[in-house]
């Protein structure tokens, strides 16, 4: 039997962290449960033939489940992951239709976006620790407060 029918028969799914991209100052300045949620948004990543960079989602309540956390916690990886260049939000979070919530969806800028032919963007490498990238805003859905919740 292939190799390749081995793998397919044991669903395997794997992702691969790159040495040198580790050794940069801006994963190195990452708190460790953003390191330990990185490994996991690349697995979202469906791969070259099926790119969905820039689609990839992941709920606060995933990450938190998928590090064994808070919600807290796991909001603060993403944060840290924004800041420091290794996720862009693609498109926030919203309530959405008949109130099913969905969660921002990020691109990986170790990874080329599909279609526009370019190079990853690896944001990650032009951080500064006093300079940090911009992380997306939760929008509320109730910004004036109305019916008594702020």
């Amino acid at each position: 039997m292939g190799r390749d029918k081995r793998n397919e028969q044991n669903h395997e799914h794997f992702t691969k962290l790159v040495r040198q991209n580790m050794m940069t100052p801006a994963w190195r300045a990452l708190s460790v449960h953003a390191q330990a949620l990185y490994p996991w948004l690349k697995l979202e990543w469906k791969g070259p033939q099926a790119n969905n960079n820039g689609k990839i989602a992941m709920s606060v309540r995933q990450a938190a489940r998928l590090l064994g956390c808070s919600k807290e916690t796991a909001g603060r990886a993403l944060r840290d992951l924004q800041q420091k260049g290794w996720l862009v939000v693609t498109q926030a979070a919203c309530l959405g239709l008949k109130g099913a919530a969905r969660g921002n969806q990020y691109e990986l800028t170790e990874i080329a976006l599909p279609g526009d032919g370019r190079r990853p963007r690896n944001l990650f490498r032009e951080w500064h620790a006093d300079r940090e990238f911009p992380v997306a805003d939760i929008r509320t859905n109730n910004p004036s407060g109305r019916n008594g919740k702020q």
